[in-house]
């Protein structure tokens, strides 16, 4: 597992995951809130299954030339 998450697509990754679990427990008070757990385990393992199937890769210095 090769990381391919890049440092500011993490910290925005995070941002997302919080602003969405926070929505199980203020606003609406959705289970779909959980849905942000994607986002933030994401972030945390610097890791993205749909980057790779996609063939992209946000950290710097290691583009991929087409």
């Amino acid at each position: 597992m090769t990381r391919n998450v890049g440092t500011l697509d993490r910290i925005l990754r995070a941002g997302i995951g919080i602003v969405l679990l926070a929505l199980v427990f203020i606003g609406p008070q959705t289970l779909w809130g959980l849905v942000g757990l994607v986002p933030l385990a994401t972030a945390f393992v610097g890791f993205c299954p749909a980057y790779r199937l996609l063939g992209l890769c946000t950290l710097a210095g290691n583009r991929r030339k087409a």
